[in-house]
């Protein structure tokens, strides 16, 4: 049976985040009310990185089967079922391998974030990472007290580059200890190369700097591209910490489960002693079970996000052609430049919202260098891709109408 990915499946009264959510995520910080002006199941949801579709049943059926068993107490990932299929599937898919004492679990890679900062970095350390950044990196380290410190990426028309002069500049100061990697690259797509890779990781270790990689975008690539694990380029090193999951690859969020690899013994063994153990035992079913049997899901599902990029940026050419969008070669997430329409200094994704009608995530939302952007979340069917991209446009040129002098 071949996946719908055409369903709308409706996720008003299901507690989830992108259909209640948004207005306290979004707006928590500021004083102003969110105007609607609409009905609340008339909003377009196009923001919070899951899906809008159903998981495979690959994963379904391992739930369905451990709900057989009819005790659901303390669990832990005591066998080797989980390592099993997740070290075929990287071997599989990127040629790249580990060994089982190396695997550890944590409840999703924004908890492992939040302690990897912790166990790395004293209280008067800084973080690295690239800018325009997801936001969780800058939580990771500002609310572990810890200092941010970002290397803006360069935008070659849409095209983000590494600015490696700034980068090596700010990696080469003492109090940095740790680089936050996102690869592919939140929120641009950027799947960035091996010598890209090489390079950045052997700036970090000539200043004595390690990396957490963060990979959980690495399965949602174009069709005909390869992830290639920054750990696989530096086999021998211990200071490479890889954080994957199956929460973006079978939208899975929810389930709370992420597979971080750690060669260091010493850091595991920190780890190991002050991070939470226990994770839900549908869970880590859904985890072997998606790992084992639902490939042939992930790669329909990726033809069917290069027909929504294909179709976004031909109405994006057609419909605003002073906007930029270049086709990522990672993730689902577009990222458009909207400058032409809008001042960098506006908030777009109020402006979306209330005069839309639809939840996008502006550039203001990732730390920096993001301004007069805006984040679009394509997994979704079809219809609603349509439906909030003519609202995208018709509320952009009212207001540029809105903004034309007249005489």
């Amino acid at each position: 049976m071949h996946p719908d990915f055409d369903r709308f499946i409706s996720r008003e009264n299901s507690n989830a985040s992108a259909a209640e959510g948004y207005e306290r995520y979004l707006f928590a910080q500021e004083v102003e009310p969110v105007t609607l002006g609409r009905q609340k199941e008339d909003i377009v949801q196009m923001w919070v990185a899951d899906m809008q579709f159903a998981a495979p049943q690959a994963a379904l059926d391992a739930m369905s089967d451990r709900l057989r068993h009819p005790i659901f107490g303390y669990t832990m990932n005591y066998d080797d079922q989980l390592y099993d299929v997740f070290n075929a599937w990287c071997q599989r898919r990127y040629s790249w391998s580990f060994p089982r004492e190396q695997l550890v679990l944590s409840l999703g890679v924004i908890p492992a974030l939040f302690g990897l900062v912790n166990y790395l970095c004293g209280p008067t350390d800084k973080v690295l990472t690239l800018s325009p950044s997801y936001g969780y990196f800058k939580h990771a380290t500002v609310k572990n007290g810890r200092t941010l410190v970002t290397s803006p990426l360069i935008d070659n028309d849409g095209h983000y580059e590494i600015d490696f002069k700034d980068f090596e500049e700010k990696a080469a100061d003492s109090l940095v200890k740790v680089f936050l990697l996102c690869h592919p690259h939140n929120p641009t797509g950027r799947l960035w190369s091996e010598l890209e890779l090489r390079r950045l990781a052997e700036i970090c270790f000539r200043n004595s700097v390690k990396i957490i990689s963060d990979e959980i975008h690495c399965d949602l690539l174009r069709n005909g591209l390869k992830h290639t694990p920054l750990a696989k380029l530096f086999p021998e090193s211990q200071n490479i910490v890889t954080c994957m999951a199956v929460s973006k690859t079978f939208n899975l969020a929810g389930m709370m489960i992420a597979t971080i690899i750690i060669p260091d013994e010493t850091l595991r063994a920190v780890w190991n002693e002050f991070h939470y153990p226990f994770i839900n035992p549908l869970s880590l079913a859904a985890a072997i079970g998606s790992y084992r049997a639902g490939e042939q899901w992930l790669d329909e599902l990726r033809v069917y996000l290069d027909g929504n990029f294909a179709l976004a940026d031909q109405f994006v050419r057609q419909n605003l052609p002073e906007a930029r969008l270049r086709i990522p070669e990672s993730t689902y997430l577009a990222w458009i430049d909207m400058r032409a329409y809008f001042p960098s200094s506006m908030n777009l994704t109020r402006f979306f919202l209330e005069r839309a009608g639809v939840v996008i995530e502006g550039g203001e939302m990732f730390v920096e260098n993001g301004q007069g952007h805006i984040r679009l979340n394509l997994a979704c069917p079809r219809s609603v891709l349509q439906k909030g991209l003519d609202r995208i446009q018709k509320a952009t040129l009212e207001n540029l109408a809105n903004d034309i002098p007249t005489d």
